[in-house]
C-alpha cells in the first residue's frame, strides 16, 4: 500500500505534470489541453484541502480524495474518445489516467499523523 504522505507528493507531481503537459508535448487540440490543465489544477486544489500530511486545510477526507482520484483517472483515460481527439493524442491520457486509478486504489485510506502529534481526527 502507498502511504498517504507519498500519495501527497504524487498528487502535486501529477497536478503539475498535467498542467505542463500541453506545453511539453505541444498539444494542439484545445480540448486536450483544456482537460489536462483543468484536471491538473483540480488535483492541486483538492490535494491542498485533503486531510493528509501534505494538505493545508484538511477539509476533504482521504477516502473521498481517493474516490476523486479514481473518477479523475477514468475521465482521463476516456477523454480522447469522449472529446474527439483520439486521432491526435491518446497515450499520455491513458497512462496518466491509469496511474491516477492505481494510486486511488493502492493508497492507504487513513493518514498517519505520527509527525503531527497535535492533529486529532474529527477536529
Amino acid at each position: 500500500m502507498i502511504s498517504t504522505k507519498i500519495h501527497g507528493y504524487l498528487d502535486y507531481i501529477m497536478g503539475l505534470t498535467l498542467i505542463l503537459l500541453p506545453l511539453i508535448l505541444k498539444i494542439s487540440s484545445g480540448a486536450a489541453s483544456t482537460i489536462l490543465v483543468v484536471l491538473g489544477a483540480g488535483v492541486i486544489v483538492y490535494s491542498l484541502i485533503t486531510d493528509y500530511e501534505l494538505g493545508l486545510l484538511k477539509i476533504l477526507a482521504m477516502k473521498t480524495h481517493l474516490i476523486v482520484d479514481i473518477i479523475g483517472g477514468i475521465f482521463l483515460v476516456a477523454s480522447p474518445w469522449l472529446f474527439g481527439f483520439a486521432d491526435e493524442i491518446i497515450w499520455p491520457f491513458v497512462i496518466l489516467g491509469a496511474l491516477e486509478i492505481g494510486a486511488g486504489l493502492l493508497t492507504k485510506k487513513e493518514p498517519s499523523y505520527e509527525s503531527h502529534p497535535n492533529h486529532h481526527k474529527g477536529e
